[in-house]
């Protein structure tokens, strides 16, 4: 017999599973970060503007069924519409390699894997976000995002590093093999969970119409003042911190002239720096107030933003400098970062009652993740008319002026917690 949610915890098997499950999946998606645009600009020697086109590609799709994709969730059982979308992931990362192997790989098929990766991954990440506290009890799911945030960026700490020593031995397309493994990976994690949610299902009440559905997503959204501060602020700051990310890989491969291993170790750098951040954000929000994290973890992050362009600038003289910068720059902007999501993630499910989290998430994510394939083809458009320098300048400031709507979001925190205790 399954047992009954309550009894699940951070360190029960089920949730030992969906910690190995996720932090696979992140280990697949960091590789794929690193290989798909290394493939465009190495091996296929792609413009600027279809550098940005590859990584609109990758996220358009949470503009195109980011809402209904909640609503279906919130339908559909979490672990199976999981576990569906980390198999069609290994299978469509497979071709990469597969048509580099039979000399056919051309730009349109990585727009085209791109895309359906992307796809998928939709209905992956809402579920999952959705899925935590079906898990675990109330109390743990702050502990819960922490660890999985954790882990993930430890997961990936080497990741980066070692697609770059590998791209030294083989080509950017076999190391897609690396990712689609992964994934395989993660999909039997997710298969050996157990769960009561079939159950909770059966006790659940009539559907209505999807389009009622997903507007009930959307009000709450709107009518929630943290989560709609929140929301807000990471549209916005998304647009402009992806406009860095894009153009991350030209800056390091074609501005400074590193190889391709350096940029996984730049990489690599973020991801020690995130896995440091989430791991500290369960003492931090012990400590201090979550409005005060947000806030400030949001403002760090955008600082470290605007070192990207500097070492641009200074790289031409002083290319070892502008180097260490752009490690410095990845390590602190991360760790701020994951502080920052770690808080924001567990105070917006905090806040969201349970049969709401599919389109509450899928809401959310229609406008902060929607506005990333905009940034990406304004970044390679913008790259292509004044440089790649002055365009990181425009992500780093408009990244700090993100934070505005966030300050002095504690209060409003405090008193959505007070209303629910009435």
């Amino acid at each position: 017999m399954t047992a009954p949610v309550s009894t699940y915890s951070v360190s029960s098997p089920g949730f030992m599973r969906l910690w190995c499950g996720q932090t696979l999946s992140q280990f697949g998606t960091r590789i794929g970060q690193l290989g798909m645009p290394v493939i465009a600009v190495d091996v296929l020697h792609a413009s600027n503007t279809q550098v940005g086109i590859l990584g609109a590609a990758s996220t358009v799709s949470f503009l195109l069924i980011g809402l209904p994709a909640g609503a279906w969730v919130d339908r559909w059982l979490k672990r199976p519409t999981m576990m569906l979308a980390a198999l069609i992931r290994s299978l469509v990362v497979l071709t990469v390699p597969w048509l580099w192997f039979a000399g056919n790989l051309e730009i349109w098929h990585l727009y085209a894997i791109a895309t359906i990766v992307g796809l998928v991954t939709v209905f992956f990440d809402v579920a999952y976000q959705s899925y935590v506290p079906i898990l675990v009890p109330a109390g743990d799911v702050g502990r819960a995002n922490a660890r999985l945030e954790a882990t993930s960026q430890l997961a990936t700490t080497g990741g980066p590093a070692l697609s770059g020593l590998l791209l030294r031995l083989v080509s950017a397309p076999v190391l897609m093999l690396v990712d689609a493994i992964s994934y395989f990976i993660s999909f039997g994690c997710l298969m050996l969970i157990r769960d009561s949610e079939a159950q909770q299902r059966l006790a659940a009440g009539p559907r209505r119409a999807l389009t009622a559905e997903i507007g009930e997503g959307l009000r709450f959204v709107r009518d929630q003042p943290v989560i709609r501060r929140l929301v807000v602020s990471m549209g916005f700051s998304n647009l402009f911190m992806n406009m860095v990310s894009t153009l991350l890989p030209i800056l390091v491969l074609r501005t400074i002239g590193l190889s391709a291993f350096m940029l996984g170790v730049v990489m690599t750098c973020g991801s020690i720096g995130g896995a440091l951040g989430a791991a500290l954000a369960p003492m931090l929000r012990r400590r201090m107030f979550d409005g005060t994290l947000i806030a400030g973890g949001l403002v760090t992050a955008a600082v470290f933003v605007m070192v990207n362009p500097v070492a641009g600038f200074i790289s031409g003289d002083h290319r070892t400098l502008g180097t260490g910068l752009l490690m410095l720059a990845e390590f602190c902007m991360t760790a701020a970062a994951l502080v920052y999501n770690v808080t924001q993630v567990s105070v917006r499910q905090s806040l969201c009652p349970k049969h709401l989290l599919g389109r509450m998430n899928a809401s959310i994510r229609f406008v902060v993740w929607g506005s990333i394939p905009i940034s990406s083809l304004l970044a390679g458009w913008l790259s292509s008319q004044m440089g790649v320098v002055p365009t990181l300048w425009i992500g780093g400031v408009g990244s700090l002026l993100t934070a505005l709507p966030v300050l002095g979001i504690g209060r409003l925190i405090s008193a959505a917690h007070s209303e629910q205790q009435r």
